[in-house]
């Protein structure tokens, strides 16, 4: 791992990058929520789906990235994750994840950009295909501690960011990245509230 120059947090983005998300933020529309209506969970596809084709779901491709030390359910094909450490960045704490149905809810697979959030600010617009894409896609996804995912719901970065500020400019960077991808908007709250960290990262 490529240590961050000095003064950087080691989560936060480059000054450069900091300043490509600015450049990015500028170039995406902003306008108004719209209403929520017609949402539901499977307007974005069957939730974890394998879209990559490798025969691991979505929620374990992303916990197999995203911990360490992890071991494989036997017969899976080293596919389904039983345990492992998650450096959790939304809290800057260490998490022991252990596969169980009490425990497997400690850690969670969060989208980054919620799909309540999305559905009200374009991904109403897009086609199932892009929906189920944007619903799986890795950019748009982090393991996360269960509590703190849940306390985030479906709000965005003028209403929730993380508890650990030195994830902060990167998790808004990386908000910005996925809706410019999929070209959703945001509104002017989010908009500043955005800008002013992203501006205080370079």
């Amino acid at each position: 791992m490529i240590e961050p120059p000095a003064g950087i947090a080691p989560d936060a983005p480059s000054p450069v990058d900091a300043v490509n998300a600015l450049e990015q933020l500028g170039s995406i529309p902003v306008k108004g929520r719209a209403p929520k209506t017609g949402y539901t969970r499977d307007e974005f596809g069957p939730a974890w789906a394998d879209v990559d084709r490798n025969g691991c779901d979505t929620r374990n491709d992303i916990l197999a990235r995203d911990l360490t030390d992890e071991t494989y359910k036997p017969g899976t094909n080293d596919c389904v994750v039983a345990t492992g450490r998650l450096a959790d960045k939304y809290t800057g704490t260490i998490i022991t994840f252990t596969r169980g149905q009490d425990t497997s809810s400690d850690v969670q697979i969060d989208h980054i950009v919620p799909l309540s959030d999305a559905w009200q600010k374009g991904a109403q617009q897009l086609n199932a295909d892009q929906r189920k894409e944007f619903a799986n896609d890795p950019l748009n996804l982090m393991a996360a501690d269960g509590p703190t995912n849940g306390a985030k719901g479906d709000k965005d970065a003028a209403t929730w960011l993380p508890p650990n500020n030195a994830f902060r400019c990167e998790y808004v960077a990386r908000q910005t990245a996925v809706k410019a991808k999929y070209s959703l908007w945001v509104t002017k709250a989010e908009h500043d509230a955005i800008a002013g960290l992203l501006g205080s990262c370079r």
